[in-house]
């Protein structure tokens, strides 16, 4: 069967508060631990009042003491802000409360306005703060698997608590070089369909033809994250997915916004003629369709990438709806084996 995931970027709906979106990724982590979802991972974003999720470690943490047997991971932890030592030393501490079961999901996009990534890199020292990220990643290597070695500035340096198991390492990213270097360093790959609807399917055959096999993994691994909305009837979805239109639409024109629209307000938005092509565009990025319909087309994207996981990034501004969807998909890919 496709393995399903899920990405939730803890979106602050209209009328709710960042407290409430957190915990409302919390009970979706564990709704999608009773349903079988391989993996749930977190994003990190700064300085944005839409997305509360602005530390994937502390939410992670908090997700493992509430679920069984899910994968929780960072979708994911920003590199060039920190050091390599502490991320591999908050991913040791995840792995040894849950063994088996975290993913440390890098990235390299500042995740934030450009005045929270000044903070963020405060004090940073030149070689790194986003300059070299690259040496970033083999730092972090060196830590989180045999210590730094003895021509490093660190020579033999290792991440503590020194713990049997390893994080699973992933590298997000939609394009050829996020796939390069995870190809490089027998990292996993997952790319970012729901930000670039196009090309992705030739950046993964990239990563595969120039993956190296290291400790992490001796085959590549891949999976693929896409905007995913489903209902029971195509209409209902297509009524929950115009919030997501809606709100790319205006991230796109730079408005500000307090939180993802209502369907209501999509509804009565005036859209202009470019605004509908806008939004027609931005449909490349997402499946949106009733249960059987998402199922055929989830396996299509799955089946065009080559992989055999799909991750389900959903934006429905209802906690019930978006609760739902993710039942029906899981149900409906079950039925279509």
């Amino acid at each position: 069967m496709l393995k399903l995931s899920i990405l939730d970027q803890s979106p602050v709906s209209k009328g709710q508060t960042p407290s409430e979106a957190l915990h409302e990724t919390v009970e979706l982590a564990k709704i999608a631990d009773e349903l079988g979802y391989t993996r749930l991972w977190v994003s990190e974003h700064h300085f944005a009042k839409t997305l509360a999720g602005s530390s994937p470690e502390v939410l992670i943490a908090y997700m493992a003491a509430v679920t069984k047997q899910i994968r929780l991971g960072s979708g994911g932890v920003m590199l060039p802000h920190y050091s390599p030592y502490k991320v591999a030393e908050n991913f040791r501490v995840l792995e040894g409360l849950a063994p088996n079961r975290i993913d440390l999901g890098l990235g390299r996009a500042p995740g934030g306005m450009p005045l929270a990534t000044r903070a963020l890199q405060e004090g940073s020292s030149p070689r790194f703060g986003g300059a070299d990220y690259g040496a970033q990643l083999d730092d972090l290597v060196d830590y989180l698997k045999d210590g730094a070695p003895a021509d490093h500035r660190f020579a033999g340096l290792v991440a503590t608590p020194e713990i049997d198991t390893t994080p699973e390492a992933w590298l997000l990213g939609s394009s050829g070089g996020s796939a390069l270097n995870a190809a490089q360093r027998g990292f996993g790959f997952a790319f970012a369909h729901f930000i670039n609807g196009q090309g992705g399917q030739e950046v993964m055959d990239y990563y595969r033809h120039n993956f190296m096999a290291t400790s992490f993994n001796e085959t590549p691994q891949t999976l693929v994250s896409i905007f995913v909305t489903c209902a029971e009837t195509t209409e209902e979805a297509e009524r929950l997915a115009s919030s997501l239109d809606l709100s790319l639409l205006l991230l796109e024109k730079g408005v500000s916004s307090t939180g993802t629209p209502t369907p209501e307000e999509a509804a009565a938005y005036q859209y202009s003629f470019q605004d509908q092509f806008r939004i027609a565009e931005n449909r490349k990025r997402m499946i949106v369709g009733n249960p059987e319909s998402v199922a055929k087309q989830l396996q299509e994207l799955a089946d065009s990438y080559g992989t055999d996981e799909v991750m389900i990034a959903s934006m429905i501004a209802d906690k019930e709806a978006k609760q739902q969807s993710l039942r029906l998909i899981m149900d409906a890919v079950k039925a279509a084996v």
